[in-house]
């Protein structure tokens, strides 16, 4: 187990976005968290990842509480994130984007980085190898020095995604990675964080309205109704329940 949501409750207000919410993620386990607009789930991540303050329960991440922790006290533990409306530094290129997720491991002190001595060249080298491999990765080296902006809506997805997995997670949240796309780009994405999962050895979290894309990639769902759990399990058993069916899935079949 690499994270543990307990009894996780949020308000705002007399509004009770979250209500005694409690599930776990596995190690190297896809697990997506489904529901309507308004279910919660984006509270759920932005708590989960110290944005939010939990009103009340705990969350675990490899065994350390990291409740009370500020946002990049958990980047720095190995939880990395990208966002539902993508959040790229318009003015910098493709390569300047991915580094920014390395801040976090640079040694050199700002006197260094001024002039441009001691460890800066050594480090800007290796970094910029890695954040190079990432996007080779991705399929987006040939993109490296473009302005983000220009890039299509999917490959500034795949911009942020490299940046997540700049950080080195063991744990990545991804919210509604798919939104947006076409079936061959959501059927690549999924291709892509599979092949992630098994080389990095990464968990992952994901919000995402795509059931089709949710069933190709993951091993269970959490589903939420008004920020409650109503069902912890595989996709396949999710669509067989009639109260989940009916707030969420409609009329889908697992099978089309």
């Amino acid at each position: 187990m690499i994270l543990k949501v307990e009894h996780i409750s949020k308000s705002f207000g007399g509004v009770k976005a979250i209500n005694d919410t409690s599930f776990s993620v596995n190690e190297q386990e896809i697990l997506a968290l489904i529901g309507p607009n308004g279910a919660g789930k984006t509270t759920l991540f932005n708590i989960i990842t110290g944005n939010y303050k939990a009103t009340s329960g705990q969350i675990f991440f490899k065994d350390a509480n990291i409740t009370h922790l500020k946002p990049h006290k958990i980047v720095h533990l190995g939880i990395a994130r990208t966002f539902q409306n993508i959040r790229l530094f318009s003015s910098m290129s493709v390569l300047e984007n991915v580094l920014i997720g390395f801040h976090h491991q640079i040694k050199y002190n700002v006197i260094e980085a001024f002039l441009h001595l001691g460890r800066f060249k050594k480090t800007e080298k290796q970094f910029t190898q890695k954040a190079l491999e990432l996007l080779d990765e991705l399929r987006l080296n040939e993109f490296a020095q473009l302005k983000a902006v220009n890039l299509s809506y999917g490959q500034q997805r795949k911009v942020e995604l490299a940046r997540a997995m700049a950080t080195n997670p063991s744990l990545l949240l991804l919210d509604e990675p798919a939104a947006g796309m076409n079936s061959k780009e959501s059927n690549d994405l999924a291709e892509l964080l599979l092949h992630l999962r098994t080389k990095y050895k990464i968990a992952i979290l994901l919000i995402e309205h795509d059931m089709k894309f949710v069933g190709k990639l993951c091993d269970k769902v959490v589903v939420l109704d008004y920020g409650k759990m109503i069902f912890e399990g595989r996709l396949d058993e999710a669509v067989q329940q009639k109260e989940v069916i009916a707030a969420y899935l409609g009329d889908f079949n697992v099978s089309s």
